[in-house]
């Protein structure tokens, strides 16, 4: 890693590595950009990753619009990302960052590849959003540098990062990717490595809830989200929000929790596993609590 030093004593990160180029992947190659980094930005293979890096153009451009970056932002941040078709092209990086999905044997797999070309002094962080860091590191070959870095989504727009370190990830490794997280613009708060961490811990549950309350028939998708959006003056209904972040997804951390603490409150939702083997994933499908395939606003499907 380059030896330039920042006020904490940690060393200047000049270069990131992106794996999976969808929407938590390219936000995060979009604000590393922006930041200064140079970033390699991977999927299963390089249409995919170009995919990626498209996408973070068309949202450029929307900031461009909105006054929040100037033209010649937009086109240096571009000319930092590169799409690759490798995990192995990532040899030369200070950090990189796993993006992809919910799936802790997908996520190891990706782990012991990296490592097998990995420069030797290179931070591994994971964007995961509910899985054990101590667990996931347990596959590399070099647990202390190693941590989680959980981002919002979308990206771009919303302030926080969640850091998470293991067990043995050292001080060094916990100072830079904070202050890496800083350097993006975001606001970093620290969570323990307990099942889904801080948000999700407290979020996905409220959804889940919410399946519930309209699998015994206590209120329709619209009632739902309604109440919620106008009773507790949330941005979003609870349902609309599960089908924003993935009905797969909430499914997942709620099965994190439900194993993670053996607590029968963490229960998925038999609707919500319903939903999801029938591939009503939300938004991403098409089709969720909302039918998404019209040409006006979504339906709701209950």
């Amino acid at each position: 890693m380059p030896e330039v030093e920042k006020e904490w004593g940690g060393p200047l990160m000049k270069s990131m590595g992106v794996i999976g180029a969808g929407q938590m992947g390219n936000g995060i190659a979009h604000v590393a950009a922006l930041a200064g980094l140079d970033v390699v930005m991977s999927d299963l293979d390089l249409d995919r990753a170009k995919a990626g890096k498209d996408k973070i153009a068309r949202n450029m451009q929307r900031q461009v619009a909105k006054q929040l970056i100037t033209p010649d932002e937009m086109n240096a941040g571009l000319a930092r990302i590169e799409p690759i078709d490798a995990i192995s092209a990532m040899s030369h990086v200070d950090i990189a960052v796993e993006a992809a999905t919910e799936a802790e044997e997908v996520k190891k797999k990706i782990f012991e590849i990296l490592c097998k070309d990995l420069n030797e002094g290179a931070v591994i962080a994971t964007n995961t959003s509910s899985l054990s860091i101590t667990r996931l590191a347990s596959v590399t070959d070099r647990p202390e540098k190693f941590m989680g870095m959980h981002f919002m989504n979308p990206v771009p727009l919303m302030k926080l990062v969640e850091v998470i370190r293991g067990i043995q990830t050292d001080q060094e490794t916990f100072a830079s990717v904070t202050a890496l997280a800083k350097d993006m613009g975001k606001v970093v708060v620290n969570s323990e490595d307990f099942p889904a961490f801080i948000v999700n811990r407290i979020l996905v549950p409220m959804i889940n809830e919410a399946v519930y309350t309209l699998y015994e028939g206590v209120g329709s998708v619209a009632s739902i989200d309604a109440a919620m959006k106008l009773g507790a003056t949330h941005p979003m209904g609870p349902l609309q929000l599960a089908d924003f972040i993935g009905l797969d997804t909430c499914l997942s951390i709620m099965q994190v929790l439900y194993e993670g603490l053996a607590d029968s409150k963490y229960r998925p939702c038999p609707l919500l596993v319903k939903y999801v083997e029938a591939g009503w994933l939300g938004q991403k499908a098409r089709r969720g609590f909302y039918d998404y395939r019209g040409d006006g606003e979504p339906e709701p499907t209950r």
